[in-house]
Order: C-alpha cells, then structure tokens, then sequence
C-alpha cells in the first residue's frame, strides 16, 4: 500500500545568504517534482538579487513588499498574491513594512542549493 504521507522532519528556520530565512515545509529526497518553503524577510530588508534553475512562485502570505523580477519595476505585493518567476529569472523582494514579510516559495522542480545563483558580488 502506497504511503500518502511523508514526514518532513526537521522544521526548524534557517537564515540563508540571501539575506531571508527559510523553514522547509515540503523539501524532501523522494518527492523531486516540488517544494515548499516559507520565507521570511525581516523589515528594511532587500533580498540578494538572484536566480533559480526551477521554476519558482511566491504566495504572499503576511506583510507588504516591493518584488523585482527579471529587472522589471518593482511591484508591490501583499497577502494573496501569487508571484511567477520562471527558472533562471533574476528575483528579488524587499520589506517596506514594519512587520516581517511572510510567503511560500513553491518551486518545480524540487529547490536543491545547487539551483541558487548569485546575481550580486
């Protein structure tokens, strides 16, 4: 029989080079098609810009930003909204707020290190 639930383990929150921090929700070995992330971006903050090889969208969950993607304006976003950031896109988001800024990073496929690349010195 077919097990429908896989145990995510360790969720502990973690900051990242990228200037957030990231508690893995659904990053797992056996299941390579996707992963989920919440991120977190501390007020003041302006995320490293960067690219992903995989496809990646944000779902604004808490607090207000400015996000960046592929060198376009800036667009302000809040709770409920989706943003799409096709793989190898720069991307980065910024927290005007007073609150941190909270959403998921969903990304197909599945987030590993090697598919972060730096876009700043």
């Amino acid at each position: 029989m077919k097990n429908y639930v896989k145990k995510a383990g360790d969720r502990t929150e973690f900051p990242t080079r990228e200037r957030c921090f990231i508690r893995e929700l659904a990053n797992i070995g056996d299941i390579s098609r996707f992963s989920i992330a919440e991120c977190r971006v501390a007020p003041g903050v302006t995320t490293e810009l960067h690219s992903l090889s995989v496809d990646e969208w944000y779902v604004m969950l808490r607090g207000t930003g400015m996000v960046e993607v592929n060198h376009c304006e800036p667009v302000k976003v809040s709770p409920g909204d989706v943003v799409e950031i096709p793989a190898g896109t720069a991307q980065r988001i910024t927290n005007h707020d007073t609150e941190d800024l909270l959403f998921l990073g969903v990304c197909l496929p599945r987030f590993t290190p090697d598919a972060y690349t730096a876009l700043e010195d």
